[in-house]
């Protein structure tokens, strides 16, 4: 946005390929808006954060990957979220005693997330 110009809309850009029709539009209601929600995923990034210092180094990239699917702010799709806590859930099940937090804090954010 500059000067007078203001664009509202979708911006596409397609770079070769063939057959390309449609857009996938990811709409989804903010996360922000429950506080509970806010509260437990903030507990979680906290238990990640404490569970990676105990994983191997593979452990602990993937759960660096998963992170950016569990913030408050972004309009992450339902299941892109639902597959970062999965990861996270599995990583901590493999680590036995130290894992079981997080896999519990991993349940109450599907449970306010609604299944």
């Amino acid at each position: 946005m500059s000067g007078n110009n203001y664009y509202y809309g979708d911006n596409v850009n397609m770079y070769g390929g063939q057959g390309n029709q449609g857009i996938v539009k990811n709409q989804a209601a903010a996360v922000g808006q429950d506080p509970a929600l806010v509260a437990a995923l903030a507990e979680l990034h906290r238990m990640i954060a404490e569970l990676r210092a105990q994983v191997p180094a593979a452990s602990a990239r993937l759960l660096d990957e998963s992170l950016p699917a569990l913030s408050t702010d972004a309009a992450v799709p339902a299941q892109e979220r639902h597959r970062a806590l999965m990861a996270i859930a599995g990583i901590a099940a493999t680590v036995g005693a130290v894992g079981q937090p997080v896999a519990q804090a991993v349940q109450a954010v599907i449970g306010l997330l609604g299944g």
